[in-house]
């Protein structure tokens, strides 16, 4: 009886290293691309050649001492460019300490059943904000345990969350001249040290065309579905023949079809139709375009009707974006009060670097403050809610809608009144109108 359950046993261990066999497979190795088809990763002897300028340079040290210098690009394939924007979860607000704690904004929860209100409760309002700054306008990036430091130009410091939606965690690639390309995970990065490239080389072939939307249309360099950059990133997508990778630098322009499909038009005068992947219909991210009138905006696939690509030069350097100063205005009050001095936006953004952010028609504007002359807030007497217009150092008017910065959820104005013993905080309801100071150096123009 034991022995033909061992050879029972037997039998099904056999079974199991013989499937094992049958279903092992080598290892892939890696093959090179075809001639015809660069690699969009340069090899080492590339590196020696330097980085443009335009290009993310800087110096890592790894947690166990090492040192990378040179051209950097954060996630491996995501952001390339002085500016681009780096984000992540800030910890606090140096600001909201300066508010009295009765003053503080706050919302109203009710509980309901067939209309008759049975309960309610107050509480503060949401205080936690978003960090975005142009790496342009970035000095230095720290890793400290559970918090990411980030030092701007200007020496401003910022806590972020490491463990929030942060850019620093998806690491970053690094072309070291001495070391050729290496891939550097964030829980190895001690500190990420921005600098200009000390070693001239080829421009990049950066993605840049006009998009059209309903609305109207930007120009400027484009990160095609949030991250695509570069002529040697490839789109995605699938046509009747199959599979297709299609890189950018081939392509004259793409239409959006439907929410399912693009029409795609090659330089050489080809057409694809493509479908079945984000990068060509309704789960793509968004197209960015650094257009110079308004900093960046993020164009949705709603409103996305077509993109023509287009010669674009290199754009900006480090060099080229000075550092941050402390936002200044004056601050009109409903009940006709003007206070004048430093001021802290949403009780968060302080310097002309950071951005007023807010949509309109299916469009995301990131505007630099550096850019913004006033903020008119209209309509707040009337029957209907209220509306702004936003009105830029160049004239233009954006009738901007009531989200995002310019939303019910604003936490109100600080402002460090002129000569005063004490800063002066006003409600979001109760602000007018907001006159910005005219920054002494305006940002880099975004254009060639």
């Amino acid at each position: 009886m034991r022995w033909t359950k061992v050879a029972g046993w037997g039998f099904v261990v056999g079974l199991v290293l013989l499937a094992i066999l049958v279903t092992y497979k080598a290892p892939k190795q890696h093959v090179a691309p075809a001639a015809a088809t660069p690699p969009a990763i340069p090899t080492a002897k590339a590196v020696e050649a330097g980085s443009h300028p335009s290009f993310l340079y800087g110096r890592i040290t790894t947690a166990d001492g090492a040192a990378y210098e040179g051209r950097l690009r954060l996630g491996g394939d995501q952001e390339a460019f002085w500016g681009d924007y780096f984000n992540g979860d800030k910890k606090a607000s140096p600001w909201v300490a300066q508010v009295p704690p009765e003053r503080l904004p706050k919302e109203h929860d009710s509980i309901e059943i067939f209309g008759f209100k049975l309960a309610q409760r107050e509480r503060l309002k949401d205080l936690g904000r978003r960090f975005m700054a142009r790496l342009g306008d970035i000095a230095r990036i720290e890793a400290h345990g559970r918090d990411v430091r980030v030092i701007l130009k200007s020496g401003t410091v910022f806590d972020l969350n490491r463990f929030g939606a942060s850019d620093f965690d998806d690491g970053v690639r690094v072309w070291d001249s001495s070391r050729g390309v290496v891939d550097l995970d964030s829980v190895r990065i001690r500190t990420i040290e921005l600098l200009a490239s000390p070693r001239p080389a080829a421009a990049p072939d950066r993605l840049h065309g006009t998009v059209r939307t309903g609305h109207g249309e930007f120009t400027g360099f484009v990160q095609w579905d949030r991250q695509e950059c570069l002529g040697s990133d490839e789109l995605d997508g699938h046509a009747d023949d199959g599979e297709h990778k299609v890189r950018f630098d081939t392509i004259r322009s793409i239409a959006r079809r439907s929410n399912e499909s693009s029409l795609v038009t090659l330089r050489d005068g080809r057409e694809l139709v493509l479908s079945g992947t984000n990068d060509v219909n309704g789960d793509n991210r968004g197209i960015y375009v650094d257009d110079p009138r308004y900093g960046r905006v993020l164009v949705s696939w709603d409103a996305f009707e077509r993109v023509d690509f287009s010669p674009g030069g290199s754009g900006p350097a480090y060099g080229d974006f000075p550092p941050g100063v402390p936002l200044r205005g004056t601050v009109h009050t409903r009940d006709g009060r003007d206070l004048t001095g430093r001021m802290a936006y949403d009780l968060d953004e302080s310097e002309t670097t950071e951005t007023l952010d807010a949509p309109l028609h299916g469009v995301d504007y990131t505007i630099p403050f550096g850019l913004v002359a006033s903020i008119v807030r209209e309509g707040l007497e009337g029957p209907g809610p209220p509306h702004n217009r936003v009105v830029l150092q160049g004239g233009e008017e954006l009738p901007l809608e009531p989200s995002g910065d310019l939303g019910e959820q604003n936490a109100g104005m600080l402002v460090l009144v002129d000569g005063g013993q004490r800063s002066q905080y006003v409600p979001w309801t109760d602000v007018a109108r907001i006159d910005f100071d005219r920054p002494p150096a305006m940002y880099p123009l975004l254009h060639p």
